[in-house]
């Protein structure tokens, strides 16, 4: 049993570098076990014949309980060969998106609606009618609107939900074929568990986390799609584990003595450490081979190419596809503030009529009773149909937005927040994709003595095809000169180089022309040169490239390692053997910032990266290293060790490539690609700046290249001046810059990343009170998490709403972070479209959706607002004008189906028809984006506008009341009648006095209302006397109380029109 263990302990060592062996093992001894008796149970993560003391088994459990804590999710073990009581405690395969169950709908869904004061306060008056002294009307009066709030959003959610359910038993259910001893299963997703292998066909969804075993390629690859993870729409190369694809068979699996070792559950989808090992007969040591996020198939990718089986690794909750599914925070947008702020002085104002009341009448008799009925007959003041009407206001708004022509596949994902459109003040973009189209065209190779650019290119494709047939004859011609020789040689090791140092991949359809498929528009802009100039990529898989010369030679190149580009790095690098000369290279190619610590001295480089960067190209540094057998075996053998290790593996990797790859490395030239500026990009900027807009452009270029486009965009404007801040690293020298800054407040900044943290760490408050005030700001090297970090300090600083537009994954953060976060759609993916509250194809659909959407609906909310505050307003000074001619007797007016019906069918189509309403057409609103200012400074829901719409209240409640009981004083038995049907004409005017552009759907609903109105009044003699209404007296008199009540306003309506001309009109 000793020897077992110590056999089992050797195999866990097994996975860390040779060098840490020994400590580990030391470790692992010194700990203190959980158990004192050195008992031994059955390793429930390894194969059965393989046991470990319970103490040492704690390292690789994930579900081992310490001391009666809660488990964390850990790193795992797991055998080919795990039984079934061991597959069981991992987390079931279960894809589970509802927010609710049967059990937790209604508590949850009351709670989220009572939560809301409004709703609360409505809940607490309408129960209140179970209280005899408080009792007014019929019930139904106050439950009525109440129960329309909640089954309005109780439907709503409950088909979201049911949609969402829907969605995961679809995926759930989804059948796949797993191998068992027994031959193949057929079972559902959510039925597989961690150690199965699974099939996975082309076309088909993935469902865990799993290791790539075999593929029915040869080579051992295969393709998946990525687009519903990360967003990037790419095709991503997966390698099989190469023990497993030597197999002679699917079958072979089974019988393997293997185990895998996988980290803990983590959300890094680019990253994953783990170790296959199998067990030799004969041998103690097992062999090992090492694994990393190119071994791997996530859950929701899918598979393009052939067939494949995996490993399951990760189920369910511990999958990287659930672990980053995040919920993010409902963005609420500042009209919603605005109307809570509303909201509570509506309150105050309906405490301070009740009171008034009470006061007025002195306090007498039951005045605390009095007083709660007051507030009961005055609740109409808070409009609980507020929140509803602006909800599908924001619908209408969604649904005009995605459907106008002229933004075609403009997408609204957040449609709580459309009215934010219209109150933007800071506006940050990000470069490449957004301002610029990432359509990628090399225009400039320099090799320090010599440029080559789109006019030079036959040139430089002679002197490549020289070059390639030297290296293929050396029996051949020599070239004319020494000069000569030397400039075709090179010409030809850097074409060759780019032509290699890639991950691209060619992509042959039946009777089309070949496509590339790779990560970076950039790289395949360079093998399209490379194309040109001679050297066409034919064929690429995991083991070799081949290159088709102009003259149809194949070039053969065998590839021994590659190294992935990361943002971390800013290179990749590749390790290639000719196979004609059995010649070892390295090439390497990234950023300048980068390469020029890397590559041997020179004295040119630095500049001419300056000078490309100046014209607005992008720029990639080409160095390589020829390697001899001695050299390349040694690296293998430390590299090789370095990835066996499970901690600090990606540390001990690039310790190894920086020691032996990356020193001396010769450089060969650099290569400036153009990215050429979206369509628009220029009108659209200068309207922007038009409309009052702050722009902020947040790149990770280098200062000269975001310089350069911030100039061709017109982000800067005609004579603007520059302001540049770069490498700011001590204190005297930042406040020095700021104190200069301070007096620039028309200039442009442009700062680099390492200042702007800087500045972040040690000056932020000062930095950014002087940055907000400049019309344009440029940062440059700025990564993911600075852009955020700076779109939160301006939020936070200067309270004012924020746009942020990108269009790649490291835009997300940002986005996410705004008040407002648009995705454009671009040739990298679709993350940042994804994670946005509005996607568009192109940036100068921003221009329409600020200019003219974000005002619409903004101007048409706050309006929307403001009738329906008006509406309750009017009614309730209705009321206290009756109660204070009656003895301030606390008797409602208006009782039953009147009170429900006012609120409902005799105004709310009018009301709500105001979301078709235009202040402006559309030519002005573009053709005049100074107008976009006055929206930002939120005047349309301003305390100003509340009291002129409260005072309007007070004058048209009071005008009816007084006017239908001095009108009607010998009919006042009707005095319900009266007034009730001067207060709907009234309301139906109003709207049509306050309609700017009018719809059919306008007219309809005006027509259609008052129709219903006066076919009701058949139906409802408890309120109506017919043989009254339809006498002329009535008739006349009711057009005359309407008309004291409405015309005035429409004079004022006048006056305002003619004596204050609009911005545009001037």
């Amino acid at each position: 049993m000793a020897r077992e263990s110590s056999i089992a302990l050797k195999t866990i060592m097994s996975f860390s570098s040779d060098g840490r062996q020994k400590q580990r093992i030391s470790d692992l001894e010194d700990e203190t076990p959980l158990i004192q008796n050195e008992d031994y149970a059955e390793d429930s993560s390894s194969s059965s014949s393989q046991l470990l003391p319970r103490h040492r088994r704690h390292q690789a459990s994930q579900t081992h309980i310490n001391m009666g804590r809660v488990p964390q999710p850990k790193s795992r073990i797991i055998s080919f060969h795990a039984s079934d009581k061991v597959k069981d405690k991992y987390p079931p395969n279960v894809v589970r998106n509802q927010k609710y169950s049967l059990i937790t709908f209604f508590p949850l869904v009351f709670y989220e609606q009572f939560h809301v004061f409004i709703n609360l306060y409505f809940l607490l008056v309408a129960l209140s009618q179970f209280i005899p002294p408080l009792k007014i009307g019929y019930i139904i009066t106050y439950f009525g609107p109440l129960c329309f709030v909640l089954v309005i959003t109780m439907g709503k959610e409950a088909y979201d939900d049911w949609k969402r359910y829907k969605r995961d038993q679809e995926n759930n259910s989804r059948k796949y074929q797993i191998l068992t001893r027994d031959g193949l299963k057929n079972v559902p997703s959510s039925r597989l568990r961690v150690g199965d292998l699974v099939f996975i066909h082309k076309d088909q969804r993935v469902p865990a986390d799993v290791v790539l075993l075999r593929t029915t390629e040869p080579s051992g690859s295969c393709f998946i799609r990525t687009d519903q993870l990360d967003g990037e729409t790419d095709w991503k190369l997966r390698i099989a584990v190469p023990i497993c694809q030597k197999l002679p068979s699917d079958p072979s699996l089974l019988s393997l003595d293997a185990e895998i070792y996988a980290d803990a559950p983590h959300k890094d989808i680019h990253g994953f450490i783990g170790n296959f090992s199998k067990q030799m007969p004969g041998n103690i040591t097992p062999q090992v081979e090492a694994l990393n996020v190119e071994n791997t198939l996530w859950m929701n990718t899918v598979l393009a190419s052939g067939t494949a089986i995996g490993f399951v690794i990760y189920t369910g909750k511990d999958t990287r596809a659930v672990m980053n599914t995040s919920h993010p925070s409902t963005k609420v947008g500042l009209i919603d503030h605005e109307i809570n702020n509303l909201s509570k002085i509506l309150f105050l104002v309906t405490f301070l009529l009740s009171f008034l009341m009470i006061a007025l009448n002195g306090f007498r008799g039951l005045w605390y009773i009095y007083l709660f009925r007051f507030l009961i007959i005055f609740s109409s003041i808070i409009p609980i149909s507020l929140r509803v009407n602006l909800d599908m206001g924001k619908t209408v708004y969604a649904y005009q937005i995605m459907n106008d022509k002229k933004i075609p596949d403009t997408i609204v994902r957040t449609s709580t927040i459309p009215e934010e459109l219209g109150r933007i003040e800071y506006f940050l973009s990000d470069k490449t994709g957004t301002l610029t189209k990432n359509d990628m065209e090399l225009k400039k190779l320099h090799m320090g003595t010599m440029s080559y650019g789109v006019e030079s290119i036959d040139d430089l494709s002679e002197q490549l095809a020289t070059a390639l047939q030297q290296a293929k004859d050396s029996s051949g011609r020599a070239p004319h000169g020494k000069s000569r020789r030397d400039m075709t040689s090179r010409v030809r090791d850097i074409v060759l180089a780019l032509a290699l140092c890639h991950n691209v991949t060619p992509v042959f359809e039946e009777g089309e022309e070949p496509a590339y498929q790779a990560s970076s528009p950039d790289e395949v802009a360079i093998v399209r040169w490379t194309e040109r100039v001679g050297l066409t990529l034919v064929f690429r898989d995991i083991n070799e490239i081949h290159l088709r010369t102009k003259n149809d030679d194949i070039l053969e190149f065998q590839i021994l390692l590659t190294f992935p580009f990361t943002s971390e790095s800013k290179r990749m690098g590749i390790v290639v053997r000719d196979k004609a000369t059995n010649e070892i290279m390295f090439y390497q190619k990234g950023a300048d910032v980068v390469m020029s610590r890397i590559v041997m001295y020179n004295d040119w480089l630095d500049e001419e990266c300056g000078n490309m960067a100046r014209e607005g190209l992008r720029t990639l540094v080409i160095a390589r290293k020829k390697l001899s057998e001695e050299v390349y075996n040694d690296f293998t053998e430390k590299y090789g060790q370095a990835k066996l290790s499970v901690s600090d593996r990606k540390a001990q990797e690039s310790a190894v490539v920086s020691n032996i790859l990356e020193k001396e490395l010769e450089l060969l030239g650099v290569t400036g690609v153009e990215d050429k500026l979206q369509d628009g990009v220029r009108n659209t900027l200068e309207q922007l700046r038009a409309a009052g807009l702050k722009i902020w452009m947040l790149t990770g270029d280098k200062i000269e290249t975001a310089t350069c486009i911030a100039v061709s965009s017109k982000l800067v404007s005609r004579g603007q001046r520059i302001h540049q801040i770069s490498q700011i690293k001590d204190s005297e020298e930042a406040v020095e810059m700021l104190d200069i800054l301070q007096s620039k407040n028309d200039c442009c900044l442009v700062i680099d990343g390492t200042s702007l943290q800087f500045y972040i760490d040690h000056f932020k408050n000062e930095f950014i009170e002087i940055a907000v005030r400049l019309p344009v700001v440029v940062a440059c090297r700025c990564s993911p998490t600075q852009k955020a970090d700076v779109t939160r300090l301006i939020m936070d600083f200067t309270k004012k709403r924020v746009c942020c537009i990108g269009d790649g994954g490291n835009d997300v953060s940002m986005i996410q972070a705004a008040h407002v976060g648009i995705g454009i759609v671009g040739k990298e993916g679709k993350q940042a479209s994804l994670a946005a509250d509005f996607s568009i194809t192109q940036f100068s659909y921003v221009l329409r959706l600020l200019l003219w959407h974000g005002r619409n609906s903004y101007h048409r909310s706050a309006k929307l607002a403001q009738f329906i505050i008006h509406r309750g307003l009017i009614i309730s000074i209705i009321q206290a004008v009756f109660s204070a001619l009656f003895f301030f007797a606390p008797i409602a007016l208006y009782q039953g189906l009147l009170i429900v019906g006012y609120s409902t069918l005799y105004t709310m189509a009018p009301v709500f028809s105001l979301v078709l309403d235009q202040d402006v057409s559309e030519n002005i609103a573009l053709g005049f984006p100074i107008l976009y200012i006055e929206l930002t400074k939120g005047r349309s829901l301003s305390l100003r506008v509340f009291f002129e719409w409260l005072m309007i209240s007070v004058y048209q409640g009071g005008a009816i009341m007084i006017m239908s009981i001095i009108l009607f004083e010998d009919e006042f038995v009707n005095i319900v009648s009266i007034s009730f049907t001067a207060l709907i004409l009234n309301e139906l005017i109003m709207v049509a006095l306050e309609i700017n552009t009018w719809h059919y759907l306008m007219i309809l609903s005006e027509i259609v209302t008052l129709a219903i109105y006066i076919v009701s009044m058949a139906f409802l003699p408890t309120y109506f006397d017919l043989s009254f209404i339809l006498t002329d007296t009535f008739v006349w008199k009711v057009a005359a109380i309407t008309a004291v009540s409405s015309i005035p306003l429409y004079i004022v309506k006048l006056i305002k029109r003619y004596w204050f001309i609009k911005t545009y009109e001037k």
